[in-house]
Formats: C-alpha cells, sequence, structure tokens
C-alpha cells in the first residue's frame, strides 16, 4: 500500500501534468518551462520507516469491553497494523510489556512477520499488575536508535498513565512519534445517555461522567505532549489505528 499524494510530500515519485486543484507549490518551473506546460511533482509516503507495536499487558490489559480483555482487540489491531506497515515498506517490531519483557520480536523478515508475531503473541495474557512505563519507555529508547513510530496499545485510565507514562513522555517523544491506541467502552457513553429511573441509575451515570471525564483529560494531556491518541470502541479500533498509521505516513510524519 503506498499512496501518492498532490502537493508536498516525503519521497519524489515522478512529474505529471498539473491539474486543476494540485497544490500550486509542488509546481517544477524548470520542467515546466522544458515542456512548455505545466507539470508538478508527485510525492508518496517514504519507505523503510519503522514501526514499534508496544503492547501494555499489565493490569488495565485484563479490563473486559463487551465480551473479551482489553489485550485480545490490542493484538488484533497490532497484527493489522504490522501486516499494513510490512506491505508499505516499513519495518515493524514488538514488544510487550508489564513490569517485564513478556515478548520481543525485532527485525523480522517479511515472509516470517506474520509467523514470528502471532507465536510471540498467541501466550501472552493480562498480569495483574501496575505496567512499569519508566520499562517501556527505557526499553524502546535502547533497542530503537533511529525515529521510530511507537504505537502503545493501553488504556486511557488517569492512575496509569498519570503517575506512570506522563513522566517518562517527554523522553520518548523527543526521539520518536508516539501514538497511544485505546479500546473505550461504549456502556459508558450509554449510560450516560439514559434518564435514570432508579437510586442506582443516578449513581451508575454519574460514576460514566466521571470517567469520561477522566479519559478526556488525559487525552489532552497525551496531545499536549505531542503524542497522537485513537480512543475507539472494539468494532473500529483495528481500523482507526490503521487509518492513523497510513494518515501520519501519507503526510510525511513518521
Amino acid at each position: 500500500v503506498v499512496t501518492r499524494g498532490r502537493g508536498q510530500g516525503t519521497e519524489f515519485d515522478a512529474l505529471r501534468e498539473y491539474v486543476i486543484g494540485d497544490d500550486v507549490r509542488s509546481i517544477d518551473w524548470r520542467a515546466s518551462a522544458r515542456r512548455s506546460d505545466v507539470v508538478v511533482r508527485s510525492w508518496r509516503p517514504e519507505r523503510d520507516r519503522r514501526v514499534v507495536c508496544v503492547l501494555d499487558t499489565g493490569r488495565t490489559s485484563a479490563g473486559r469491553i463487551g465480551d473479551e480483555p482489553r489485550l485480545d482487540a490490542a493484538i488484533d489491531a497490532a497484527l493489522l497494523l504490522a501486516m499494513l506497515a510490512a506491505r508499505a515498506g516499513d519495518r515493524v517490531d514488538l514488544l510487550a510489556v508489564d513490569t517485564a519483557v513478556r515478548a520481543a520480536v525485532a527485525n523480522p523478515g517479511k515472509r516470517t512477520l506474520l509467523w514470528q508475531l502471532v507465536s510471540a503473541m498467541a501466550p501472552l495474557s493480562p498480569a495483574l499488575v501496575e505496567t512499569d512505563f519508566g520499562l517501556v519507555a527505557s526499553e524502546v529508547l535502547r533497542r530503537e536508535r533511529k525515529r521510530a513510530l511507537v504505537v502503545l496499545f493501553t488504556a486511557l485510565e488517569p492512575g496509569a498513565l498519570g503517575e506512570g507514562l506522563l513522566p517518562v513522555l517527554p523522553r520518548l517523544a523527543a526521539r520518536h512519534r508516539v501514538l497511544v491506541a485505546a479500546v473505550h467502552d461504549p456502556e459508558l457513553g450509554a449510560l450516560t445517555a439514559v434518564r435514570p429511573q432508579r437510586a442506582g441509575d443516578v449513581y451508575a451515570a454519574a460514576a460514566a461522567w466521571r470517567a469520561l471525564d477522566e479519559r478526556d483529560r488525559v487525552r489532552a494531556a497525551l496531545a499536549r505532549n505531542g503524542v497522537t491518541v485513537v480512543d475507539a470502541p472494539v468494532p473500529e479500533f483495528a481500523s482507526r489505528v490503521a487509518d492513523t498509521y497510513l494518515h501520519l505516513k501519507a503526510t510525511g510524519r513518521l
């Protein structure tokens, strides 16, 4: 999957005739003079970028969203992203971390990528411990010397991210592009949309509003640190992560 874009991009692809709607900044005036016609440069995303999928296998990965734990949704999305990135010519690595590194796949070949990833992720299960985000940052920085897209599959939970990730985020984001991908529970939205009929409904709605507010604050704090956030329900989660990767790649932000 390699998309070609109009106007400014990341890697020069070819010259072609100007059409209405093209960015005038992409006009190649020298080539236009030689051809006696207006031509523009077309671009495509750079290949051989690095993508690091980091699975948080700590306590929050055990939370059930519908019929499956959060970790299962993260694994599905990571596999889709990995295959898409490999198809686009990028290198894919994997880490699974809580208080220790539970799985690691580094620079697999394209032919064995799927097998290596599935083999590494199949034995994973949530650990009922607080994830050591200092370890996450240290492992990524140690393993990835060149700039990479680091996709952290975790939960937008104030305690875990506020106390664990945010303090170490600046040194991670200084070297890498960071994307936090989290599954959210649509039941929270449903609880806030229903008119309470009983006292228990009032408490449930209040708890849901509080959870949504806390999630928004975490998302805003991440954004202030230059982090891209994907926050989606399970049915849309994998495709939203993939679309975000494609957008970052097409706009030269990897």
